[in-house]
């Protein structure tokens, strides 16, 4: 990564990517850099890979606007700033292999274990840095209203963290759907799926095909999406009511699922406590049948 000149401005910070220092600035913008800073974001990182001419006449502003927005971000200027954009763009697109032979070529001195926790202790502290409070009440209250089915989707790895989610939240409150989004039969929920429906998506890179289409349709059908994804974000973003994004880089060749795990499991205790009355009764009504079912050995 390019390092960044930092000066005064709050949002130069060179561990974050340009979407989170934008985003986590935007109070601190005058109106035309907002109106610039929303035009960026809009379809981030192919938005700012353009002439500078074209940036500014999209979110209509002038040029001077757009050079002091990437000063703002600890930029000397336009090109630097481009620069950044295709850096994040490259590791956006990285494949395990070349996610492993990032790490090894630099990879510092220590034990792996303290290496690892350190890459996950900095997503954690960079991640929840970027989550808007009032952002994770709402996507909890939407899941927890028994008024709307709460669909679950996850991808070939996030799949995983999806089912985990699902799990829980069956137990919590009636009307969850777990929806696989590689199979060919996931069109068959949209049956189903009304208007006010939420809609919860977990796509990290490399994003695929069959959820982009999924997010799509769901979307055109007045669904709610709530969208966990990385700090690069899914193309589902745009379409997102809500979009949570983790920062997942580690010393592997697989991307960390440490933080959006965290974020699922904040949710399900919330949302378990907005429910508690009728959550309390189905597990109770759940532990009859495990000791009817004789499903777990019991010790007393």
């Amino acid at each position: 990564m390019i390092p960044i000149k930092r000066g005064d401005s709050s949002l130069a910070h060179s561990d974050l990517t340009i979407a989170d220092r934008i985003q986590s600035g935007l109070d601190t913008l005058t109106r035309a850099e907002r109106q610039l800073a929303h035009a960026i974001l809009e379809n981030y990182p192919a938005s700012g890979l353009g002439p500078l001419s074209a940036l500014a006449k999209d979110a209509q502003v002038s040029g001077p606007t757009v050079l002091r927005m990437v000063q703002k971000l600890g930029f000397s200027g336009y090109p630097e700033f481009q620069a950044e954009l295709r850096e994040e763009l490259r590791a956006k697109a990285k494949n395990p292999i070349a996610k492993h032979d990032t790490w090894t070529e630099g990879a510092p001195s220590g034990h792996v274990l303290n290496r690892f926790t350190d890459a996950v202790i900095d997503n954690i502290r960079h991640s929840l840095a970027q989550i808007e409070p009032d952002a994770f009440d709402e996507a909890c209250a939407l899941m927890a209203d028994t008024g709307r089915a709460v669909y679950i989707v996850g991808g070939r790895i996030s799949h995983t963290i999806a089912e985990y989610l699902y799990l829980h939240m069956q137990v919590i409150r009636p009307g969850v759907i777990h929806v696989q989004s590689t199979s060919n039969t996931w069109p068959h929920h949209l049956l189903d799926i009304k208007e006010g429906d939420v809609v919860v998506i977990c796509d990290v890179r490399r994003y695929e095909n069959n959820t982009l289409k999924l997010a799509e349709m769901v979307h055109a059908r007045g669904s709610k999406i709530i969208l966990l994804t990385d700090q690069w974000r899914s193309p589902v973003h745009s379409l997102s009511d809500i979009c949570f994004s983790s920062r997942i880089v580690v010393p592997s060749a697989w991307d960390s699922a440490v933080m959006p795990l965290l974020l699922i499991e904040t949710m399900i205790s919330a949302v378990q406590d907005l429910l508690w009355a009728d959550t309390r009764d189905r597990m109770e009504a759940l532990e009859d049948m495990f000791d009817q079912t004789k499903l777990f050995r019991k010790f007393t």
